[in-house]
C-alpha cells in the first residue's frame, strides 16, 4: 500500500495531465467540428465546442 505522501505526489503529476488532455479534446472537436458527448445529472448531453 503506498503512503499518504506518495498518493499526494501521484495526484499532484495526475491532475496537470488529465487537464491538458481535456484541452486537447476540445481543440480537436472544434478542428473537426464534431460535438462533445458528456453526462449532465444523469442525462446524456450533445454539446458543440465553441
Amino acid at each position: 500500500m503506498k503512503t499518504v505522501k506518495e498518493q499526494l505526489e501521484f495526484r499532484d503529476k495526475l491532475l496537470p495531465g488529465l487537464d491538458k488532455a481535456y484541452e486537447k479534446l476540445i481543440e480537436f472537436k472544434k478542428q473537426k467540428n464534431s460535438v462533445l458527448v458528456v453526462m449532465r445529472d444523469g442525462k446524456i448531453t450533445h454539446i458543440k465546442p465553441e
